[in-house]
């Protein structure tokens, strides 16, 4: 991979139309040498043999069966809301929507 230089930075700040000064550009001149650096370190370690991975360690669901349980009656669920009509809980109206 080719060494970044200050001119390169330049030039893709300038495609990129981001200004910058020369102190920022010499900083991020190291900063993405180091990059280009950490990134072939990376590619040398990485052979066909290694698998990609997203996450450290496996991922999988963990499921449960699904059991029917004691369930609230509609008098046992309303008891606590601070407004019902009966049958169903009574909200204030979101967003200035009127119903």
């Amino acid at each position: 991979m080719p060494e970044i230089t200050e001119e390169t930075v330049s030039h893709l700040a300038n495609l990129a139309r981001i200004a910058l000064t020369p102190d920022e550009i010499a900083k991020l001149t190291g900063e993405l040498s180091a990059i280009v650096h950490a990134v072939e370190a990376v590619n040398q370690v990485a052979t066909p043999d290694v698998p990609a991975t997203s996450h450290p360690i496996p991922m999988e669901n963990v499921w449960r069966d699904d059991v029917v349980a004691d369930q609230l009656t509609t008098e046992q669920a309303l008891a606590g809301a601070p407004d019902h009509d009966g049958s169903r809980f009574r909200v204030t109206a979101i967003l200035g929507e009127e119903h």
